[in-house]
């Protein structure tokens, strides 16, 4: 199916790897120039490399120096026509093992980051009446998980700003949506995996087992699951759908809505 993509230009935060890079990849099948944003540029280039009509452009959206030169970088070539924001995951523990050192920068990175950079490219799509804002985030929105107090807290809060920022431009074009991906087999997920080998003393294949388990399908998930619902929800076919967030989880999340 063409979905009437290029020509488009997307911007997508963390795309080198995992869930982002996904993204990058069908949107590109689709025609899109995609920017391919990260913070190693030797990963970087290679992955534009690889995909047509690519560019990396570096930049951490976790600091507001490193989130401003990014923002001037992509700005200089092209206004996207789609913005995918994905930061990486706050690190999994339990709420009594937080400080407000690690609150703080789990807010400026999944919160505060792609807010601003959302907002730096929001006046040019509202102009074109066209525009896509696209945000990775997790599951846990519908259906919090234990030892994921940063997690649950920022992923909640992204989802309330972007939610009322979609009723705001509903009527100008441009569609906010939340992709939710469950335990998609990403160093994201990794990362869970070996917090829960250290708590429970269970090996990586014990603890891979135990959650695949717990999931319908009985299998984690892939990267190739998620990123065609990106490009879809990027097209022009998705014009009437805007503040959802679609879980990608093999049936895992049991909440009604």
């Amino acid at each position: 199916m063409d979905l009437d993509l290029a020509g488009k230009t997307a911007l997508v935060l963390g795309g080198t790897r995992g869930l982002g890079h996904a993204c990058a990849v069908a949107l590109a099948a689709e025609g899109v120039r995609v920017l391919v944003n990260g913070r190693d540029r030797t990963v970087g280039e290679a992955v534009a490399a690889s995909l047509p009509q690519a560019r990396f452009v570096a930049g951490d959206i976790g600091n507001d120096a490193g989130r401003d030169a990014m923002v001037a970088a992509v700005a200089a070539i092209a206004q996207p026509d789609i913005v995918v924001t994905n930061a990486g995951g706050p690190p999994a523990g339990p709420f009594a093992e937080t400080d407000a050192a690690m609150w703080r920068k789990a807010f400026e990175t999944s919160v505060a980051g792609p807010l601003e950079v959302a907002r730096a490219f929001l006046p040019s799509m509202r102009a074109r009446r066209y525009g896509r804002i696209l945000n990775i985030t997790s599951f846990v929105v519908k259906e919090l998980y234990p030892n994921m107090s940063l997690s649950n807290s920022m992923r909640v809060g992204l989802t309330g700003a972007m939610g009322a920022l979609a009723r705001e431009v509903a009527a100008e074009g441009v569609t906010v949506n939340g992709i939710l991906p469950g335990l998609m087999d990403t160093g994201a997920l990794q990362r869970v995996i070996q917090d829960r080998m250290k708590r429970t003393g269970q090996s990586e294949a014990e603890v891979r087992a135990a959650m695949a388990a717990g999931i319908p399908m009985q299998r984690l998930g892939l990267a190739g699951d998620f990123g065609p619902l990106c490009a879809f929800l990027a097209s022009p076919f998705a014009s009437y759908i805007t503040g959802q967030n679609i879980c990608v989880d093999g049936g895992l999340t049991k909440n009604v809505i």
